[in-house]
């Protein structure tokens, strides 16, 4: 009978940064906001805006319901939601740097369809740093987020 090993209980199969392409996927789960997203970010951030929790106040600014803060909508980016870090395993350092622009509002009821793609490799002497294009797309194609991450992981 074979042993249990832990370290060999992976999600998907170990690859290195060498073997990673320029151009890759990593799909991240599609998922809908819901108005619980909206109070569990507001509790966590304690930003208390009116235009993420007033409905009223967000009708008269001219947006048909509670806007998405931008950090709740760059979270759906995140990339442990999807399996680039479990392809990495422990040679992946750190998150080290993001940005994004925000290009349409997120709502309660909409289905967000986060991705990242790879679109730099710079190999350093002990580390190598990948950096991916982020994109969210709503329910209805319309690109909703767009920016960049990188990533700092061994060789």
């Amino acid at each position: 009978m074979l042993e249990f090993d832990p370290v060999n209980h992976q999600m998907t199969t170990l690859r290195s940064f060498d073997e990673l392409k320029l151009g890759e996927v990593f799909v991240i789960p599609s998922r809908t906001v819901t108005e619980a997203h909206f109070s569990l970010f507001q509790a966590l951030s304690g930003d208390n805006h009116p235009i993420h929790y007033d409905r009223e106040y967000c009708k008269r600014q001219g947006h048909r319901d509670l806007l998405a803060h931008g950090f709740q909508v760059i979270a759906f980016t995140a990339a442990g939601a999807g399996q680039f870090p479990h392809v990495l395993g422990d040679s992946l350092v750190g998150f080290i740097e993001q940005s994004s622009k925000f290009l349409k509002g997120v709502f309660p009821g909409d289905t967000l369809h986060p991705k990242l793609t790879v679109i730099d490799l710079k190999r350093q002497r002990t580390t190598g740093v990948i950096t991916m294009h982020s994109t969210v797309h709503n329910q209805h194609g319309e690109l909703v987020l767009e920016g960049e991450h990188k990533y700092l992981v061994r060789l």
